[in-house]
């Protein structure tokens, strides 16, 4: 259950008392299966599993709550429907000795895909998140801004109000990130790991260096800094717990939990699905905790008064 990419949200001390009704707010949204001629579902399931149908909605360790919003898409790929439009349109010219207007052709298309929707797979997804109330953190297990939108879009709707903002770094973090690696001083726990993006800011279209299992210190990626490209993305290691790279748009890409983290799970006795959920979640939460007050104070990233 350990988040892969992460992208962030705040929110005030007066959102997180009204997080408090969460559970009961999710519950008139849940996942409803997709019906024969819908396209696709959206709703809210169990943490727990997707077959959990009357299981909460939310799961809390400590400051963490842990939720999970499903979908249900059908699959019917556009060459699927065009082979079947042109095999019908074949057999109506043919056996009506004349031409298909584009009109008629339209709506002969989406005859065939009221016929086809109702037999079309079904594939399932799962997207989580959680929020941290005690530090106003929305945490989300994505590093698309669209999926990450579309979530947090689904628990404004179910709350009615739900005012999380996106980060706005006071230290822009293209500049800090291109002096750590230009200099090699990094922040007390912080750490260079082996993968960078340079590009060239003065063009939407210069120059892309992308480096993986790369000495970042070494003097080919100096040359290119000394070019005047800048870091978009940087590969940081933090208090030798876990790693992740660092975007330009703050968003945590390929984060992982290294061994030292991971085998404290070993230590924790789990005698269920739900206990391996709580010691998952606890531990991940609490190592982000620490990471996350240490972006705020490197870059400035202030909690919302109100």
């Amino acid at each position: 259950m350990f988040f892969r990419n992460l992208t962030l949200f705040r929110f005030s001390e007066s959102v997180a008392e009204d997080l408090s009704r969460l559970e009961e707010a999710l519950g008139e949204h849940r996942l409803r299966p997709c019906g024969p001629m819908e396209m696709s579902s959206r709703g809210f399931i169990s943490p727990m599993g997707r077959d959990e149908d009357d299981a909460p909605l939310t799961h809390s360790v400590a400051q963490a709550t842990l939720l999970t919003i499903g979908g249900e898409d059908k699959l019917l790929p556009s060459s699927v429907i065009n082979d079947e439009l042109s095999r019908k349109v074949k057999h109506i010219a043919e056996e009506e000795g004349r031409r298909i207007s584009g009109r008629e052709r339209k709506k002969i298309k989406e005859e065939l895909i009221e016929q086809l929707l109702p037999r079309a797979f079904t594939r399932p997804s799962r997207q989580s998140a959680y929020v941290d109330k005690k530090n106003g953190w929305l945490v989300l297990d994505t590093s698309s801004r669209k999926s990450a939108e579309n979530m947090l879009s689904a628990v404004r709707e179910a709350l009615g109000s739900f005012p999380a903002v996106p980060l706005a770094p006071e230290q822009a973090p293209r500049q800090l990130m291109t002096e750590w690696l230009t200099s090699g001083e990094l922040p007390a726990g912080l750490s260079l790991a082996d993968e960078c993006e340079l590009r060239d800011p003065a063009s939407a279209s210069g120059a892309v260096v992308r480096c993986r299992r790369q000495d970042l210190e070494s003097d080919e990626v100096k040359e290119h800094l000394r070019g005047g490209k800048q870091v978009f993305q940087l590969g940081l290691n933090f208090d030798e717990r876990l790693g992740f790279v660092l975007g330009e748009d703050m968003v945590l890409r390929k984060l992982r939990f290294f061994d030292v983290v991971t085998d404290e799970l070993e230590n924790t006795q789990t005698d269920s699905a739900a206990d391996e959920i709580d010691a998952r979640l606890a531990l991940m939460s609490l190592e982000l905790e620490r990471l996350f007050g240490k972006l705020e104070e490197w870059f400035g990233l202030p909690r919302p008064a109100a």
